[in-house]
């Protein structure tokens, strides 16, 4: 049992967190061996099988990510952004697989990552369901196949208490379909249109963001033309999906050499 891959939990009292602390623990190829929280969080000194409402799991929610991942091969990391720039640094420092699952990423906050990926694995995708990740493969086929004559539009939707805007999902299928068509989508992007815009420019990718009650996430890829239109899909309504993936991720990445990696990797697609 001592030989199989460590894994850390970061968040291990949001939802996404929990339901990773119980894949893993479902998981025959990992263990837990780690569960972290912001200083200050009722469930720091606590095991968090207890704090989940179950059996202990032998397992102390700490708040020092140095000494929790001493003893770790992996953290799996859906938090925020600047959490996850200073867990990659600790991750690297660790020779640990650092997968990140956080969205609403800043450039800067790529760059960091990019320079943390040059001594550690690093994991990242803006999804971990192999749904998305086939849809985004569909995506840019399509958008190669098609000139600017279809419009792209990617509408998505998810639960209220989401904060960012777009999805890190409908970014991952815009970079996509920009690059089908060799474009950048910085270039390209449109976003949040309201009052007098003006007609839509020709080329550019869509983005419209639904927030409401428990969504878990639906992903809609639409190319409009005249006459015709071509919607790509993907619903989950259950977050395992994510948590699968990453755990998935964890394991995939020990003993690659150190660099970026995403889950078409991790998928060998």
């Amino acid at each position: 049992m001592s030989d199989l891959p460590g894994i850390v939990v970061m968040g291990a009292s949001g939802r996404m967190g929990q339901m990773l602390i119980r894949e893993i623990n479902a998981n025959k190829g990992a263990r837990l061996v780690g569960a972290l929280e912001r200083p200050g969080h009722e469930w720091v000194g606590k095991d968090v099988g207890v704090c989940m409402g179950g059996q202990a799991l032998g397992v102390t929610v700490s708040d020092d990510p140095l000494e929790t991942m001493a003893k770790a091969q992996a953290v799996i990391d859906f938090t925020a952004p600047a959490a996850t720039v200073d867990m990659a640094e600790i991750a690297a420092q660790a020779r640990a697989v650092h997968v990140i699952g956080t969205t609403g990423l800043s450039d800067d906050d790529l760059a960091k990552l990019a320079l943390a990926g040059r001594h550690s694995t690093i994991v990242r995708a803006g999804n971990m369901s192999l749904g998305v990740n086939l849809l985004v493969q569909l995506t840019r086929k399509v958008a190669e196949a098609l000139d600017e004559d279809f419009d792209i539009e990617i509408i998505e939707a998810h639960h209220h208490h989401k904060v960012d805007a777009p999805s890190g999902t409908a970014l991952m299928l815009g970079e996509a379909a920009a690059a089908g068509r060799g474009v950048d989508l910085g270039d390209v992007s449109d976003r949040g249109r309201d009052g007098m815009t003006g007609a839509r420019n020709r080329g550019d990718i869509g983005f419209h963001a639904v927030r409401g009650g428990d969504i878990v996430g639906e992903h809609d890829v639409m190319f409009a033309a005249p006459g015709e239109r071509i919607v790509l899909r993907h619903v989950a309504t259950d977050r395992a999906i994510f948590a699968r993936g990453a755990v998935k991720a964890a394991l995939w990445g020990q003993g690659k050499k150190p660099g970026e990696y995403d889950m078409m990797d991790v998928l060998g697609l």
